[in-house]
């Protein structure tokens, strides 16, 4: 959340994208950590798999929102998000 609201304050549309693709990395980065925290015990695997779609569902959304900017900003530009 912090990369988000840091791309947003910078003002630009090309920044808050960049933060928004730090922001998707950084939930992946999470999403890994729940695996991690599973084989150690940590947590149970229903808990990690709930965490983890939860993380997967926060991953498609920022997803959508860096392809609805980046098509905004260039409508004709193919998109591989």
């Amino acid at each position: 959340m912090n990369n988000i609201a840091e791309g947003y304050e910078r003002n630009t549309s090309n920044e808050f994208v960049h933060f928004l693709k730090i922001a998707k990395a950084s939930a992946g980065e999470v999403k890994s950590m729940l695996y991690l925290s599973e084989d150690l015990g940590y947590l149970s695997a229903d808990r990690s798999l709930e965490l983890r779609n939860n993380i997967q569902e926060i991953m498609k959304k920022t997803g959508s929102l860096i392809r609805y900017l980046e098509l905004k900003k260039n409508p004709r530009k193919p998109n591989n998000l």
